[in-house]
């Protein structure tokens, strides 16, 4: 794989990193971003902030290092994992996929069992299975088998799904967009700032623990403190079958979004419409998003001490929170190409008038 950005994302996406175990995808965004920041530090909770410039406003962008996953919570006596979510699931997606443990022995690969439809009566087969009724095969025959292979209560779960270029080279399938492209977005904005003037200090974070609560978010922001906040996240894609464009608008491949309402925050109106006429002006196609459940790291950003103004540029993307999610490359360097213009208009009178605005 030539292209140094593929590379990028396929060692994001494939490398393991759920909620409060994000130290393997943290290194991978140091490895990346280092060369473009003048300094490396992080938060208690782990949280990666790469800082490039020392003076003026400081804005920061911000993705989440970490991705849904389970927790493992007991080994039956007969070696099969009992587990937790770490994150959002919805069940459907769950039965009969891979699933890699993390151990402290290496990696266990195993499957989330399931029923076969051949001794389900008519009545159960119409019924979803809950979470709690599930379990992980690991081929182990009894819990000290399970043991021996290194399982223990606490393993975190991670979905299998190599990541993949399709048939159009511009669409991705991966684990763990969510939010891995995020990471990606910040890499690279400091990365397209590398030898341009900008009038502020920019931030590159990479938060911990966001599908569990919007933690790292908090305590990156106080360590920060910054001025102006963007998230970079991932949004739902609408364009497939089953989905009212009411519920989803956004298509893939048609430029990145800016969240217009979360269940967390309402962006700032004035920074909102900066990004909007900077997308204009540059000719950067849009989108246009709201989620009515859910959340972002900005959701903690704006709250930050006396508040920040605050967006959200998101990555539209199908089936997010399951195995394997699409998204389209274009998406990803239009919304770089945006973030990166809107911060070199961000300086000190213009930062001032948004606080006031």
């Amino acid at each position: 794989m030539s292209d140094q950005a593929l590379q990028m994302y396929k060692e994001l996406t494939e490398t393991p990193g759920a909620p409060g175990h994000e130290g393997r995808v943290r290194e991978v965004m140091k490895k990346y971003i280092e060369p473009h920041a003048d300094e490396i530090t992080y938060d208690n909770l782990g949280s990666l902030i790469a800082r490039k410039g020392s003076e003026g406003p400081k804005i920061m962008v911000a993705g989440h290092l970490d991705e849904v996953g389970f927790m493992v919570t007991m080994i039956t006596e007969k070696g099969f994992l009992r587990f937790q979510p770490l994150g959002g699931w919805w069940e459907q997606v769950m039965l009969a996929q891979r699933v890699a443990i993390q151990t402290r022995k290496g990696v266990v690969e195993g499957v989330i069992g399931s029923v076969p439809p051949h001794i389900l009566s008519p009545e159960a087969r119409k019924k979803p299975i809950e979470m709690k009724n599930m379990f992980i095969d690991i081929g182990a025959s009894s819990k000290k088998e399970a043991e021996e292979f290194g399982i223990r209560p606490g393993d975190t779960v991670i979905p299998i799904c190599p990541f993949t270029v399709m048939n159009n080279p511009k669409i991705m399938m991966a684990k763990a967009w969510d939010n891995r492209v995020g990471i990606a977005m910040a890499i690279q904005t400091l990365q397209q700032l590398v030898g341009v003037k900008h009038p502020n200090t920019v931030y590159g974070v990479g938060t911990v623990q966001e599908e569990v609560g919007l933690r790292g978010a908090q305590t990156a922001a106080h360590t920060v403190n910054p001025d102006i906040a963007f998230a970079v996240d991932v949004g739902i894609a609408g364009d497939t079958p089953g989905v009212k464009e009411e519920d989803a608008q956004s298509k893939i491949g048609e430029g990145p979004q800016i969240l217009l309402y979360d269940a967390s925050m309402v962006p700032h109106v004035g920074l909102r419409n900066l990004v909007v006429e900077t997308a204009e002006e540059q000719g950067i196609p849009f989108q246009y998003d709201t989620m009515a459940r859910g959340g972002t790291d900005a959701g903690r950003m704006h709250l930050n001490n006396s508040g920040v103004p605050s967006i959200v540029i998101g990555i539209a993307t199908r089936y997010i929170h399951s195995h394997a999610a699409i998204l389209h490359r274009d998406d990803i360097d239009n919304a770089v190409k945006l973030i990166t213009e809107v911060i070199k208009k961000l300086d000190a009178d213009t930062v001032e008038k948004l606080k006031r605005g």
